[in-house]
């Protein structure tokens, strides 16, 4: 699954929000449903893993200049999610980019 989220706040703006609000993805799925952990291997790349109904879904976040791209490599089992979850971290992951 991959979403794009355009911008017009500059990377350096988007580093600063996302850090400020990368502990909120849990928050993104219904209570209890997934556990979330994030990490940062540099500045432009938050990785994450959500573990949810016991698959492992990992993914990241990609910083660009116009842009912060998701993606999570969902599998077999969720696949069939891939519309409504598409929408839904649409409709989500623009909390990361809250002033």
């Amino acid at each position: 699954m991959r979403v794009a989220l355009p911008h017009t706040l500059g990377k350096d703006e988007v580093r600063r929000r996302m850090h400020r609000h990368a502990d909120e993805i849990g928050g993104f799925f219904p209570a209890g449903l997934a556990r979330v952990t994030t990490g940062w291997p540099n500045e432009d790349r938050m990785t994450i893993t959500a573990e949810v109904m016991g698959q492992s879904i990992p993914g990241g976040v990609e910083i660009r200049e116009h842009e912060v791209i998701i993606e999570m490599d969902l599998p077999l089992l969720l696949s069939v999610m891939k519309g409504p979850l598409e929408a839904a971290v649409k409709k989500e992951a623009g909390r990361l980019l809250a002033p």
